[in-house]
C-alpha cells in the first residue's frame, strides 16, 4: 500500500519567495529547478505544485489540490467552495494585509464611488468591483485590466481603477488619489472540503498550519538573554515587556543570575540602554524561527 501524500499549491508570482522564505523557516526546504511547476520538498509526505494564486481557488475546490494558499480576495473572486483553514497575515514585502482601493487621477473631481457612475473602471478583480458598484447602485463599465493598471488613467483609458496595494506608495507615484477602499485581504490556507474530512490529511495540514503561524509569529519577536545583579533583579524585570514572565535561572556567583525573554523586535533598541543602565550585563539578542 503506498503511502499517503498530500497534494498542496503553492502561489507562483509575488508572493512566491515570501512563500518558499516562510517554509523554509517552518521547516520544509523547497527546491525549485528552472521552469519546473513542481518542486522538490524533504517531506515525503507531500506533494507540492506552483500555481498562480488567482487559480488556488479553483484547484483546490475540484480537489486537483487537497489544500494550498491563496488570496481571500481570489477566494471571493471565484466564488469556490473551500474549507478556510486559517489566515496567514504575509505579503511580499511585510508582514501586513493588503487593501483593494478605488483611485482616481489626483487632479479629477471624483470624491466618492457614486460619482463615477457611468464611468470605466479598470481592474484585475472583475467580480468583486461590479458586485461594489453594485451594491452602491452606481452603474458603470468595468473591464480587466492585463497589467500596468495604474497607467490606464494617467492616460486617459479608464477613469478609474481597483488595484491592490499594500503601502499605497505605487499609486501615490502615479499622481492617483484612493477615494475608497473595496477590499482588505491576506493570505489564507485552503484545503478542499473531502481532504479536510480526511483525518489524516486534516492531521497533515493542521501540522503545516500550526508551523507556519509559529514562524510567522517568530518574525515580529527576538529572544534576549543576560546576567542581571540579584540586588537589582525586581528592577530590571520591570523593564521587561516579555511574552510571558522571564525565565530567571540561578548561575554558581550567588549574586548574579541569568534572565532569558522573548519581546517584540521593536522595544529592542530603547530596551538595551535601559537594561545596561540598571546593571545588567552580557546581552544576547537572537532571532527565533518559530515561536508556538
Amino acid at each position: 500500500m503506498s503511502e499517503p501524500i498530500l497534494k498542496l499549491g503553492l502561489p507562483k508570482g509575488s508572493l512566491e519567495e515570501s512563500t518558499l522564505a516562510l517554509f523554509a523557516k517552518s521547516g520544509w526546504k523547497i527546491t525549485r529547478h528552472h521552469r519546473n511547476y513542481f518542486p522538490e520538498v524533504n517531506d515525503a509526505e507531500l506533494s507540492v505544485s506552483l500555481c498562480r494564486a488567482q487559480e488556488m481557488p479553483g484547484y483546490v475546490g475540484d480537489g486537483v489540490l487537497d489544500a494550498g494558499l491563496t488570496g481571500k480576495d481570489w477566494i471571493l473572486e471565484n466564488g469556490t467552495d473551500v474549507e478556510v483553514v486559517a489566515d496567514l497575515v504575509y505579503s511580499k514585502m511585510s508582514n501586513r494585509p493588503a487593501r483593494w482601493v478605488l483611485a482616481v487621477a489626483g487632479d479629477s473631481p471624483y470624491q466618492r464611488p457614486e460619482d463615477l457612475a457611468g464611468k470605466r473602471v479598470a481592474t484585475e478583480i472583475l467580480g468583486l468591483t461590479r458586485r461594489y458598484f453594485a451594491e452602491r447602485n452606481t452603474p458603470v463599465t468595468v473591464s480587466y485590466s492585463w497589467g500596468a493598471t495604474e497607467a490606464k488613467v494617467v492616460q486617459g483609458l479608464v477613469d478609474a481603477i481597483v488595484e491592490v496595494t499594500e503601502t499605497g506608495a505605487t499609486i501615490s507615484a502615479h499622481g492617483l488619489r484612493v477615494i475608497d477602499e473595496v477590499l482588505v485581504t491576506n493570505t489564507q490556507f485552503i484545503a478542499n472540503r473531502t481532504a479536510w474530512n480526511d483525518p489524516w490529511k486534516r492531521r497533515k495540514i493542521e501540522q503545516i498550519v500550526m508551523l507556519l503561524q509559529g514562524a510567522l509569529r517568530a518574525e515580529s519577536l527576538v529572544g534576549l538573554k543576560m546576567n542581571a545583579p540579584t540586588a537589582r533583579l525586581d528592577h530590571i524585570i520591570g523593564l521587561l515587556p516579555s511574552l510571558n514572565s522571564p525565565t530567571v535561572a540561578h548561575l554558581q556567583d550567588k549574586n548574579w543570575v541569568s534572565l532569558e525573554i522573548v519581546i517584540d523586535t521593536g522595544a529592542v533598541r530603547d530596551l538595551l540602554p535601559q537594561l545596561v543602565a540598571a546593571g545588567a550585563e552580557g546581552i544576547i539578542e537572537y532571532p527565533l524561527n518559530k515561536v508556538i
